[in-house]
């Protein structure tokens, strides 16, 4: 039986590991709440971008005046060159299964293109570490952004962006896939595999002039204007990933700390309960003991 100074020992430095784990949690919480905030606020530009690349590529399905509009390099595929896997993880642990979920489906992805092997782009610390311990998987790394989180900006992504289209346009890369965690709520993120490159141009059979409502006149003309704002998407599409992983990361701490202090508070509860009954257990041993000597004495 364990003495009473090792429990006190044992609830001391619990309830130490129960002050830093709330303090994380307070901190993982206030941060996520500004992460979200972000999201919300780079959302309305993103879509924005997104309905504008598909209005000029609708418009010239449609017989406009740009009919080779959707031949631009970024909607056709390479014929050479490896297909690459941008992943995101976080910079730091203690944030429950969240890094385990998204470099176990980086594995997937990897085994799935093993026979023509595959580049990398890494964003997060951890899937830097992760890429040098895994052995047996034929990959070469593009790009990597160690230590951005949880201070993502938009030019990490425009550095992310830069390496991923310097790649393609030079034939290196012929594809880009996103695995990282989407956030979903608080309580909730899944890992996401998302294709970023080439775009996927939209379904044109059902997109009509009546469906654009308005028929614009762009200047420059729509071949160039698609040129200038297709690199761009992409890299809002990066820059929405980044904050996506950063705010299901901060999540993940958030709970996987709450769930420790509550370990923390039950087990100090336990502890508790068993260093009152030790202690009980030594007087009532020293009252027979005393009991026992009294009764010697007066034989």
């Amino acid at each position: 039986m364990a003495s009473l100074r090792e429990i006190r020992g044992k609830i001391r430095s619990i309830r130490s590991t129960e002050q830093i784990t709330k303090a994380m949690k307070m901190v993982a919480a206030a941060r996520m709440r500004r992460a979200q905030q972000a999201i919300l606020s780079s959302r309305p530009f993103a879509l924005q971008l997104e309905h504008t690349v598909l209005d000029l590529a609708r418009a010239a399905a449609d017989g406009g005046e740009d009919g080779g509009l959707l031949e631009h390099p970024f909607f056709r595929a390479p014929a050479a060159g490896r297909p690459c896997l941008v992943l995101v993880t976080g910079d730091k642990g203690l944030c429950g299964a969240f890094n385990t979920n998204v470099l176990r489906a980086a594995v997937v992805w990897l085994r799935r293109h093993q026979e023509t092997g595959a580049a990398v782009a890494v964003a997060g610390r951890k899937g830097r570490e992760f890429l040098a311990r895994l052995k047996g998987y034929d990959y070469e790394l593009l790009c990597e952004l160690p230590g951005i989180f949880p201070k993502v900006s938009y030019a990490h992504a425009e550095l992310l962006g830069k390496a991923l289209i310097g790649a393609y346009e030079g034939g290196r890369i012929r594809s880009a896939c996103a695995v990282y965690s989407e956030f979903r709520s608080a309580v909730s993120q899944r890992v996401v595999e998302q294709p970023l490159l080439p775009v996927v141009p939209p379904d044109l059979r059902d997109a009509g002039r009546a469906s654009r409502g308005i028929d614009f006149r762009y200047e420059p003309d729509r071949p160039r204007l698609l040129a200038a704002l297709l690199p761009r998407q992409l890299k809002a599409q990066l820059y929405r990933i980044l904050l996506e992983s950063q705010a299901a990361e901060l999540a993940a701490r958030m709970n996987a700390m709450d769930s420790a202090s509550k370990n923390a508070a039950e087990l100090i509860d336990s502890l508790t309960l068993t260093l009152n009954r030790t202690r009980q257990a030594l007087i009532t041993r020293e009252i027979a003991e005393l009991v026992g000597g009294a009764e010697a004495l007066s034989q």
